[in-house]
């Protein structure tokens, strides 16, 4: 992703335009360099000098996303499209980002390890450019809806166990988000209650019977 571009025109909104074209953004999301000032010459014939722009795109976090993650797919040779969505709501500041391509599978790996490795890192990245944190969510083919349903399914069977037989359960390891997922599941249940114990990456919920 070119990251700066020079524009020339009669004028400097003429420059501007061209260098924003270049780039394909807006010029809310650009820094403007006036390297040349037009002059009409003498005459308006000799000497004339055109206007000459640089703009150089802004860095903010959605910028800083799409940039990594572009580096990345290029390492692992992958054509991927990045959609970026910044939203501010009760609950914080979150970057969506949405992946599109052909062979996604590779990308979401063995319960999706892979692709929270991926937001993990990006995470990183983009929180070390920004004041305030900003939660980054990647996602692909839907997986995390898909991946919520079926852990809510998981929790509702193991609870049922639990009420039925009396004894503790310990599902397999999960990361925070997916433990959360558990816990608000079962939260409202009066025949368990759930915990979770371990250390990561072995951390993991348990779920037994409420006294």
């Amino acid at each position: 992703m070119e990251k700066r571009a020079q524009g020339t025109g009669k004028t400097i909104d003429d420059a501007v335009n061209q260098a924003l074209a270049k780039l394909g953004v807006l010029k809310d999301d650009v820094d403007i360099e006036i390297i040349q000032q037009p002059e009409n010459g003498v005459l308006g014939l000799f000497g004339k000098k055109e206007a000459i722009v640089e703009v150089t795109r802004k860095e903010t976090a959605e910028s800083t996303a799409r940039e990594f993650l572009e580096e990345i797919f290029q390492a692992m040779d992958i054509p991927c499209e990045i959609e970026i969505e910044q939203e501010e709501n009760s609950e914080g500041n979150f970057l969506n980002i949405n992946l599109i391509g052909d062979n996604m599978g590779i990308l979401i790996g063995r319960r999706g390890q892979t692709l929270d490795s991926i937001q993990y890192l990006t995470s990183l990245v983009v929180n070390k450019k920004v004041d305030d944190y900003i939660r980054v969510i990647i996602d692909t083919e839907n997986y995390r809806a898909k991946r919520k349903k079926t852990l809510e399914a998981v929790a509702d069977k193991m609870a049922a166990k639990v009420g039925r037989y009396k004894r503790r359960i310990s599902l397999e390891p999960m990361n925070p988000a997916e433990r959360r997922i558990i816990h608000a599941r079962l939260q409202d249940n009066r025949r368990v209650i759930t915990y979770s114990e371990g250390d990561d990456p072995y951390r993991h919920v348990v779920i037994q019977a409420a006294k």
